[in-house]
């Protein structure tokens, strides 16, 4: 009798699916393991988490080799009484699953991570529990850890709303007839917005920023409801090297697009342009501090720091700027923003291996950048950053077809005023005196482009 109720008790638990990577993952993080055993991780603290501490059957996503079926891992994701996930890892498939979970129940889901995990995806705004994990082979200490972690909150996120639910009301029933009219006049004032914006982008550089203040004018009752019309305004503003009116701009927006990360790097990359750049680190430092470092928050302090050094030429700025898009670099390979800065600041400094370091770091550049003109022929900083590497590699001919190419096509200002400051760094780095001397015409040339 005793079995029987027992057996009773456990078919009356209910589920909880797991979602999580299995075996051993690299974290891409420089500040956690450089891999972690998530089998370890399952074995050791979240099964036993789950099944004596929450007091649900317990059920890792790849333990049935039928849930790789798309159609059985979402009746899983749905109907479930509870979904766990971890993401410490960027893991796409995680990702995913995480929106067909929102998407299917109005509770259950809770996100869980490594206190030093930084996602690629916008989830950070999304409540997550962090737990401790100092290194990747799971200890019985870490394990421990991570339990006692996961007990103080994820018990109380069980009942939270999924942010599908609560930002669409009458969901998953038919959506409020007066949200669906407000959402649809959103989009055609946003699809006329695209279209008047397209204009504006396209006028001749001398009268673009007299058509963007015209499409500020123009928008400025949507501005603050929509903010992606808000950060396309900023960006044309910043691709235009208009600086004083991006401040002006971002000093008028309301307290919740003004505070968005995209808005306040590019407002921060404008205040260190006016000269600020002590207060523009700042900044970007406690923009990281809230929202995660990023390859490019990492890359904008070293330029930050490296206009200091130019101003300076204070050794310990130079050093700072180096660290800065080195740390960048090895945030994301594929973005090529700090790597391409590298190799003329390692030869302006001139330690001991730092010519080793240029090198690799002009390989790592030259292959992102690459890859990107390859993905996204139409990528604006593509040609710019390969003219930097043709000055500092000296190739005079490669570097005559990029103008040609930047002539051919247009360049932004912004783009412009960014790359000829590191022509110039290449050319004073040159020794060969024919050489400098074909790439100071090749230079005279691009900076015409400006006019």
């Amino acid at each position: 009798m005793a079995d029987a109720t027992t057996d009773q008790k456990n078919t009356l638990r209910p589920i909880c699916f797991m979602i999580m990577p299995y075996g051993k993952k690299q974290t891409m993080s420089d500040k956690g393991p450089a891999t972690i055993d998530y089998n370890a991780l399952w074995d050791k603290a979240l099964y036993s988490f789950i099944e004596e501490d929450l007091d649900y059957h317990a059920i890792r996503a790849d333990q049935d080799m039928s849930a790789l079926i798309i159609k059985e891992m979402i009746e899983r994701l749905a109907l479930s009484d509870l979904v766990i996930a971890d993401v410490s890892t960027p893991n796409t498939n995680v990702y995913y699953e995480i929106g067909v979970r929102h998407a299917a129940q109005r509770t259950g889901c809770v996100m869980i991570s490594a206190t030093w995990a930084q996602q690629t995806f916008d989830i950070t705004q999304m409540r997550q529990v962090r737990y401790p994990l100092p290194e990747g082979e799971i200890t019985d200490d870490t394990a421990q850890a991570v339990r006692d972690a996961l007990n103080r909150s994820v018990k109380g996120l069980i009942d939270g709303t999924s942010p599908v639910f609560d930002s669409i009301t009458g969901y998953p029933g038919k959506p409020d007839e007066s949200l669906v009219s407000s959402m649809r006049g959103q989009l055609l004032q946003l699809s006329q917005f695209t279209a008047d914006a397209r204009v504006a982008r396209m006028q001749p550089k001398d009268k673009r920023e007299v058509a963007l203040n015209a499409l500020i004018d123009k928008y400025k009752s949507i501005i603050p409801k929509l903010p992606g019309v808000a950060v396309e305004i900023l960006t044309s503003l910043r691709d235009c090297a208009q600086w004083q009116s991006v401040i002006d701009y971002v000093n008028n927006l309301s307290g919740v697009t003004k505070n968005l990360p995209v808005v306040q790097e590019i407002y921060n990359l404008a205040i260190s342009k006016t000269g600020k750049h002590i207060e523009a680190i700042a900044a970007l430092q406690e923009l990281m501090k809230l929202n995660g470092e990023t390859s490019e928050r990492w890359g904008l302090i070293g330029g930050r720091y490296k206009k200091l050094y130019d101003e300076t030429k204070d050794p310990r700025y130079l050093s700072a700027s180096i660290t800065a898009y080195d740390t960048g670099m090895r945030k994301d390979l594929n973005d090529y923003f700090p790597s391409n800065n590298l190799p003329l600041l390692y030869r302006t400094r001139g330690r001991k291996g730092d010519e080793d370091n240029a090198n690799i770091a002009a390989t790592v550049a030259l292959m992102a950048c690459e890859r990107s003109r390859t993905n996204n022929p139409s990528d604006p900083w593509a040609v710019p950053t390969l003219t930097v590497m043709a000055f500092a590699s000296g190739n005079a001919d490669k570097a005559e077809d990029l103008y040609n190419e930047m002539a051919d096509n247009g360049t932004e200002p912004f783009n412009l005023q960014s790359t000829i400051p590191e022509l110039q760094r290449a050319i004073d780095l040159t020794r060969d005196k024919d050489v400098a001397s074909n790439l100071n015409a090749i230079l005279d040339k691009i900076k015409a482009l400006q006019d």
